[in-house]
């Protein structure tokens, strides 16, 4: 079940160029510090943190987002980013 989720969320954030390197940026913010020097090599969130996040979204730490919310959240960032380049551009 998991799986298919993963790749619909996936497949959601890949019909979106524009968010292509908002998801790669996030992708490595939210990764466990030092990700490289584990094995599998992957930049993946602290299961601790993962769980209280999908928690606080969603009401269950064993959820998983869905692909629309995951492309609304790669928006909202991408926005941010771009307002608060332009606020403290002056």
């Amino acid at each position: 079940m998991v799986k298919a989720q993963r790749a619909a969320v996936v497949v959601a954030v890949f019909r979106r160029p524009a968010l292509w390197c908002t998801a790669i940026l996030q992708v490595l913010r939210l990764a466990r510090p030092g990700w490289w020097r584990r094995w599998p090599p992957f930049p993946t969130p602290d299961p601790a943190y993962w769980q209280f996040r999908m928690e606080t979204a969603y009401g269950t730490g064993s959820a998983f987002p869905e692909p629309g919310d995951v492309v609304e959240y790669l928006r909202w960032c991408r926005g941010m980013k771009k307002l608060l380049r332009e606020r403290y551009r002056d």
